[in-house]
């Protein structure tokens, strides 16, 4: 029976697979013995290892060695939130492998930079959708500090939030708000995830039509197989909260905690997957790779091409 949220849903509902933990296990527990979730969760620390390597090259290549555009400024602060995500997955881990009462610091940031990371990519999306349907505008009247503003936007609004709701649902100081943070979160997950979808479907349909008469652009494909793979891999441990406060179960704690490191692991090497050139022999620096994967895309008589970078006036947030 379905139950409305309550004071304590915030809390409960980032903190329900610490407590589940000991319950998930398909084998009886005997001294010495791995369970299913230990060894997913030695399996998500790996994943995560792996993604950090790759989002710190992304960082370091875009913070200092590739001149920023209006995407890549995107691209570097949501290689951040992914980054920042995959060391809080990392020590949550820790934790449950150790059976250990969960920090709530590394709770509340894990939820923090999932929000953010939504975030950003609805923003990536709805930016490429506007790009497609109003070029000529989007050329002519796009402010030029729009990606860092709206970056920073999004990263001290998604602080607030958090910060505030540690502070007053953590330590139990205004119980009567914790329920009203439970439903703007809900809220601001639907709306992100609808324009998310809506956005991507519509750049999807004009790179349909345009990949009928010449290769498609290759910032629009980036864009696409990024938010496919967040809707796949990642867009269930949001849907956790949710059916958690209602009193429902989804699935094993482990298997969303796999899935959106997956996610946040799996961006670095679509980047530089659609910056290479299969069709060359010998191996490019990374640089030039990455370079040409965040490569501007601008429309020319009805036709999108690749320019180089250049210097810009956008800086990351």
């Amino acid at each position: 029976m379905a139950v409305s949220p309550t004071p304590e849903h915030l809390e409960y509902v980032h903190d329900n697979s610490t407590e589940r933990s000991a319950n998930e296990s398909l084998v009886l527990m005997e001294p010495g013995n791995f369970y299913l979730d230990d060894w997913m969760e030695i399996l998500t620390m790996l994943i995560a290892i792996v993604g950090l390597v790759g989002n710190s090259i992304v960082l370091w290549l875009l913070g200092f060695r590739i001149p920023r555009n209006p995407f890549s400024v995107y691209i570097l602060n949501l290689a951040g939130a992914d980054a920042l995500f995959l060391c809080c997955s990392f020590l949550y881990s820790i934790h449950k492998l150790h059976y250990s009462s969960m920090d709530k610091v590394v709770k509340y940031l894990r939820h923090m930079f999932y929000t953010m990371g939504l975030s950003l990519l609805a923003s990536i999306s709805t930016e490429r959708c506007l790009a497609v349907l109003f070029p000529i505008w989007y050329r002519c009247h796009r402010p030029k500090h729009t990606s860092a503003a709206v970056c920073t936007v999004l990263w001290a609004l998604t602080s607030l939030f958090w910060v505030i709701a540690y502070v007053l649902c953590f330590y139990r100081l205004a119980d009567h708000f914790c329920e009203g943070l439970f439903f703007i979160q809900v809220v601001w997950f639907f709306l992100l995830t609808c324009l998310l979808c809506v956005s991507s479907l519509t750049l999807l349909l004009r790179v349909q039509c345009s990949s009928q008469h010449k290769q498609p652009p290759r910032l629009y494909l980036l864009v696409l197989l990024t938010v496919l793979v967040f809707l796949l891999f990642a867009l269930p441990l949001g849907m956790e909260h949710i059916i958690w406060s209602l009193g429902l179960g989804f699935m094993p704690s482990w298997l969303n905690q796999l899935l959106t490191c997956v996610n946040s692991s799996a961006n670095p090497f679509i980047y530089f997957f659609l910056g290479s050139r299969r069709h060359r022999r010998g191996r490019e620096p990374l640089r030039v790779v990455l370079q040409r994967a965040m490569g501007d895309e601008q429309e020319v008589g009805g036709e999108t091409r690749d320019t180089p970078h250049t210097n810009s006036p956008e800086t990351s947030s």
